[in-house]
């Protein structure tokens, strides 16, 4: 007999992009709540969320185990591309690693940056696990809080991205860049 799946229910934050100060006075929270297997990868964790944000452009990304998103001690997942020259505590790719390997519990948080350039900053958090998945296709979005902002904001949208958004909870200084 297969061992049950395991379901993992991640609320994914979005903490800072480059969104117009109007979209983030107009959706101070976009989150989505998805559902994944613990057998599924970190790369369907990627295309859940890219999905979940209405992104167009596929970029490269990483995810982040740590505390904090600049971290220089994280624990990095990265696209098999990008691991060469990377620090020794990056521990493997996307395309291999399982949500299960990633040994998370509830209330747990990992950190996934999407486009270097842009940066998109998302934090996951563990909402549940369950020991069994009832039958259905995974990953899914099962919630979601404030409309997608643009992948890249223009004037179309009202006004220009002029590097001021939501506040960064993660930034020491208010005067200091955030990460």
């Amino acid at each position: 007999m297969a061992k049950p799946e395991r379901l993992y229910t991640l609320e994914v934050e979005l903490i800072r992009g480059p969104v117009t100060e109007m979209f983030a006075s107009e959706n101070p929270i976009v989150s989505r709540t998805l559902q994944i297997l613990g057998s599924q990868s970190l790369d369907d964790l990627h295309d859940a969320i890219f999905d979940a944000f209405e992104r167009a452009d596929d970029h490269l990304y990483e995810f982040r185990l740590a505390e904090h998103p600049d971290d220089v001690e994280a624990v990095l997942y990265v696209v098999p591309e990008e691991a060469d020259g990377h620090p020794d505590h990056t521990l493997g790719g996307t395309t291999e690693c399982t949500i299960d390997e990633l040994g998370l519990a509830p209330e747990d948080v990992l950190f996934y940056w999407f486009d270097f350039g842009d940066d998109w900053w998302h934090r996951i958090t563990v909402e549940t696990i369950a020991d069994e998945a009832p039958a259905g296709d995974y990953p899914c979005e099962i919630d979601r809080v404030g409309a997608s902002p643009p992948q890249y904001p223009s004037p179309e949208g009202g006004e220009d991205w002029d590097g001021e958004g939501w506040p960064d909870e993660y930034a020491d200084d208010e005067d200091e860049e955030p990460f």
